[in-house]
């Protein structure tokens, strides 16, 4: 499959050497990691400001998100959704603490924001290796992939970071004043970037199931078969990206998740139906 693969992408010079194609993935590489230095090195000159108004905004009690939730929950009676305010005192246990997490938010945010022009890189590496039918099917690629990205880390942003700080500061294992939740920088960091990375991810789902099924691994008749399962890994994986115990927070989670996997049944139709068309063709010519 690999050496199919670099076949198709030297084109009429089908015998390209292996270390050729290493040295343009390299330098694909190379370019994308340029451009999260370029955006990191940005972040980290206004880190003060980017720190306060976006690291910090799930934890703040003036968050969007929790003014609009409040007036959700009063719209549809479900007090849950109006979370009350929290107070989080963060510490650093090292000299280099707060140092080495502007060089986070630096590093994890250039590459969130230099996320389209990463896949771009990538796509330019794959795209030699495709025929003239299948570029035809990948049209706006690009696009869709981003889309799908940015929209869950917005949700990991707005939606689930909120109520699962909200939920695990506010949680006491006992009604004894001997323990106090104060959180350190990294565990913050490491927590925020896990929830939009984890969401991130998780909502390509309708674009890996149009590229499996047009590469024949799946079906929609084997995704509608597979739904009930479907159905208690998502729970298992909602559980996972939800640090917080919490039913709310992670019927947030599960919802968008299983009406990804809802649109991802739709995309897989219409993708098996253009190979079906496709297979039907091949076999009249």
């Amino acid at each position: 499959m690999l050496q199919r693969f670099l076949n198709r992408r030297g084109g009429s010079n089908a015998e390209m050497a292996f270390i050729d194609h290493l040295e343009e993935l390299r330098w694909h590489i190379l370019r994308s990691v340029v451009a999260i230095l370029i955006l990191a090195i940005v972040i980290f000159s206004f880190h003060g400001w980017i720190f306060a108004n976006v690291i910090a905004g799930p934890i703040n009690p003036d968050f969007i998100s929790y003014r609009l939730f409040c007036r959700l929950g009063e719209i549809t009676k479900v007090s849950g959704l109006c979370m009350p305010p929290i107070h989080v005192d963060m510490q650093s246990t090292t000299f280099g603490g707060q140092f080495l997490g502007t060089f986070t938010i630096a590093f994890v945010g250039g590459f969130i924001v230099a996320f389209p022009y990463i896949f771009w890189e990538f796509w330019k590496f794959i795209k030699p290796a495709l025929k003239t039918n299948e570029l035809k099917n990948t049209r706006f690629a690009i696009f869709w992939v981003t889309f799908f990205f940015f929209l869950g880390a917005a949700f990991g942003y707005f939606v689930l970071s909120p109520f699962t700080f909200n939920f695990l500061a506010g949680f006491q294992i006992s009604d004894m004043p001997m323990l106090t939740t104060r959180p350190t920088l990294n565990d913050y960091l490491s927590n925020l970037m896990n929830i939009i990375l984890g969401c991130g991810v998780a909502f390509e789902l309708p674009v890996m199931a149009y590229v499996l099924t047009k590469v024949g691994v799946i079906t929609p008749k084997f995704l509608k078969q597979k739904r009930r399962y479907a159905i208690v890994i998502l729970l298992i994986v909602a559980a996972f990206i939800t640090p917080s115990p919490d039913w709310i927070s992670q019927m947030l989670v599960f919802i968008p998740l299983m009406s990804l996997y809802e649109i991802g049944v739709f995309v897989s139709k219409k993708a098996y139906r253009e190979r079906e068309e496709k297979n039907k063709k091949n076999e009249w010519s």
